[in-house]
């Protein structure tokens, strides 16, 4: 088989993301694995499936996290709003600037990633509320 045709016909640039992640995830778990940077090479083949698992992993949480936003972003769009309107601008960059802040304060990927997603539901949240105020206010 030619590498040729092991590579789909449309490479994506995204694909690069997923293999960061990846790299990311298999990289962090061996960071804090107890063994010595000098055992990585004698490493069992329990402790590489369990880092290629936290590989694929970090994957998923990347094409899940990506995901949600797109879509938030395309129905946002789809429902008549524009991507340079103020509300979505305010929930999109709230957990932007929850993911800084926290993993400032905590050097923690993990930690500003939940402190993201939490933020930007809560975003969310808020500009729906807000919305629906709106609306009932005009309505009377």
């Amino acid at each position: 088989m030619s590498p040729r045709s092991i590579l789909p016909d449309e490479f994506r640039p995204w694909y690069l993301l997923d293999a960061a992640a990846f790299v990311l995830g298999v990289g962090t778990w061996l960071r804090r694995s107890t063994r010595s940077t000098a055992d990585l090479l004698a490493l069992d083949p329990l402790a590489l499936a369990v880092s290629g698992v936290s590989g694929l992993f970090a994957v998923f949480v990347l094409r899940v996290t990506l995901g949600n936003v797109w879509g938030y972003a395309a129905e946002y769009a789809n429902a008549g709003g524009q991507w340079s309107d103020l509300p979505f601008l305010a929930t999109i960059g709230s957990g932007a600037a929850a993911a800084v802040l926290t993993y400032g304060a905590t050097t923690s990927l993990g930690a500003a990633a939940w402190a993201a997603f939490w933020t930007f539901v809560v975003a969310a949240l808020v500009g729906v509320a807000l919305q629906f105020a709106a609306g009932y206010g005009a309505a009377s």
